[in-house]
């Protein structure tokens, strides 16, 4: 009977606590259920002290460069917080305090550790970097892109064989899908020119969302997400003022010259790896895409929904199909172009508390 009052009343303990911390405005949204109460009074005593900048990066290889040479310095008394899988890193890059996170490969897994990291913590902005294929023939390996918007592509109609342009989708009119963007057509690219092919159109279609300060159930629909535009005024300036980046990756292998960082109009992202010559071209003459992905969209749309700011920062690392003077382009440069999106992101921390400072 004692052991049962004692647990009862262990229970009524953390039950309070739960209650306490989930009634702080700091961490309104977060689902205690996910977190033990170490973890939930760790999230809010972090909270207490002010928002940070959210680092999202895909991959390991891509945030070993910031882990290393002191790049990222972690918090001494809570250098990490382990929830649902995920490695959040409290620390800060120079000056500037950070929570940095993993969401590993694809669309999927990007949007949600981006609404995870967004829930739990106080951010005043995300940052998300990482490296990309290219579509744009004028950029090279090692070039460091800053797309104005962001783009899923990998939203299609399907249409069926036999119907054409003029033919419209189906449950296009209840307002499900929509022709304005504009569509793939596979024979176009048959190696025997024919005048259909059984693929038919696939035709593009914008992401459905619900905005936090929208009616409920009410659905909006965006193609193309704006990066905030204060933080692309400071890309802007990282690009005028110009980054030292890596050049070579040995003594015998060297990019024909010295990478830049340049803001582009567009980058794509779906979940599908890219190295096909003809969809690349395709990408570029459509949508003027640059950067080729599988993260930064599904980013940029939770932010753009949370009405959070955001910025990508994605290093070529390939020409998507080959077709370069270089070869082995992914394989051989993706840690230059790892390295390359840190050494840019370094700099755009750095300007962004500067111009935060000025603005004080």
């Amino acid at each position: 009977m004692e052991m049962n009052c004692s647990k009862l009343l262990l229970q009524y303990l953390g039950l309070v606590l739960l209650l306490v911390l989930w009634s702080d405005h700091t961490i309104s949204r977060t689902d205690a259920a996910l977190l033990s109460a170490d973890d939930l009074r760790r999230v809010h005593e972090l909270n207490k002290f002010g928002s940070r900048l959210g680092i999202v990066v895909p991959n390991m290889f891509e945030m070993n460069p910031l882990l290393r040479f002191n790049r990222f310095t972690p918090n001494p008394i809570v250098p990490y917080l382990d929830i649902m899988g995920k490695r959040f890193r409290i620390g800060k890059v120079g000056n500037q305090k950070v929570i940095l996170v993993m969401t590993g490969l694809s669309m999927l897994n990007a949007g949600i550790t981006t609404e995870l990291l967004l829930t739990l913590f106080s951010l005043e902005g995300v940052l998300h970097y990482g490296i990309a294929g290219n579509a744009n023939p004028n950029l090279q390996i090692g070039d460091v892109t800053i797309p104005e918007n962001w783009a899923h592509s990998g939203i299609w109609n399907w249409q069926r064989f036999g119907s054409g342009p003029n033919n419209p989708l189906a449950l296009e009119s209840n307002g499900d899908f929509t022709r304005e963007i504009g569509y793939l057509r596979f024979a176009n690219y048959s190696i025997t020119p024919t005048s259909d092919n059984f693929l038919n159109n696939v035709w593009y279609q914008p992401e459905e969302i619900f905005t936090v300060d929208g009616s409920p159930e009410v659905r909006e629909h965006i193609f193309k997400v704006p990066v905030d535009s204060r933080y692309l005024e400071v890309a802007k300036m990282v690009e005028k003022q110009g980054v030292t980046l890596e050049r070579c990756v040995n003594s015998s292998l060297c990019l024909p010259r010295p990478p830049a960082a340049a803001t582009v109009a567009m980058g794509v992202s779906a979940g599908v790896f890219v190295d096909n010559r003809a969809y690349r071209e395709f990408l570029n003459a459509k949508f003027n895409a640059t950067a080729i992905d599988m993260e930064s969209a599904a980013v940029a749309l939770v932010c753009y929904q949370q009405r959070t700011p955001f910025i990508a920062i994605r290093a070529l690392s390939d020409l998507a199909g080959g077709g370069s003077a270089l070869s082995n382009e992914a394989d051989a440069f993706a840690p230059l172009a790892a390295e390359n999106a840190v050494r840019v992101l370094m700099n755009f921390i750095a300007a962004l508390s500067s111009s935060s400072s000025l603005a004080k």
